[in-house]
């Protein structure tokens, strides 16, 4: 008899999958880079306040920020030369993650904080707490799990498509 011995193996990149969210989670999946996405949403610009705000180590902090601006989420702006100081401001790119952060945001005050929620979103218009409700841009209703369906995008192939069933305590 031969013993076998089962290896576990991290998976280190997502590149190769088709699939939008192992391409988001290929960018900004990593712990610190969404907590670094967190603060630069609530306005932090500068590398020692993320630095302080994080308890990051310096190195880590370099390497999370130069690949987000690698990548197109974040710019980086020198505002001194002595000695050299820089600023990271979200783009566009950046900014458009506000509804994954915001989405985490709401899960862990639901599911993950027992005191309460560490901050709260108040509504600039109208000036009451609140929180972000995904609705339909074509119909303004409500979405949710039980609302939508997918089918395979163009160019991809439908076979890899699952039809959700739903129990009969969802329904």
């Amino acid at each position: 008899m031969q013993l076998t011995r089962l290896l576990f193996v991290e998976r280190k990149s997502f590149d190769d999958m088709d699939c939008s969210i192992a391409q988001c989670l290929e960018l900004v999946g990593e712990w610190w880079s969404l907590l670094i996405l967190r603060d630069a949403l609530m306005g932090v610009t500068k590398f020692d306040v993320f630095q302080s705000r994080l308890g990051i180590s310096r190195n880590v902090l370099q390497q999370r920020l130069q690949r987000l601006v690698e990548e197109g989420v974040l710019t980086k702006s020198s505002y001194s030369e002595h000695p050299p100081r820089f600023d990271y401001r979200l783009t566009d790119k950046g900014r458009d993650l506000w509804p994954v952060i915001n989405a985490m945001r709401q899960w862990g005050d639901h599911y993950a904080a027992p005191n309460g929620p560490p901050v709260v979103m108040m509504h600039t218009t109208c000036g009451e707490q609140t929180s972000a409700v995904l609705v339909c841009e074509h119909c303004g209703e409500p979405m949710d799990l039980h609302t939508v369906r997918v089918k395979a995008g163009k160019h991809h192939d439908p076979s890899v498509i699952y039809e959700r069933k739903q129990p009969s305590s969802e329904r």
